[in-house]
């Protein structure tokens, strides 16, 4: 059976590593960036809101040890 390259041996399928989780999640900030350009001053800050969140979580990934 010819498995996936990326794929880590005893890793389920869904598993996502640190790099595509931070780069996922960067994309979803720039996707919010532009949203912002459109917004309503109620949902601007929710995007803001929710961006800071996201970067504090790509500093704790980016912390966290290899397991």
């Amino acid at each position: 059976m010819k498995q996936n390259p990326q794929q880590v041996p005893g890793r389920p399928k869904k598993f996502v590593s640190k790099e595509e989780m931070i780069r996922n999640t960067e994309e979803n900030i720039r996707e919010a960036e532009i949203s912002m350009e459109f917004a309503g001053e109620e949902e601007l800050e929710h995007l803001q809101e929710k961006n800071e969140r996201r970067k504090h979580a790509i500093e704790r990934v980016k912390d966290e040890p290899l397991s």
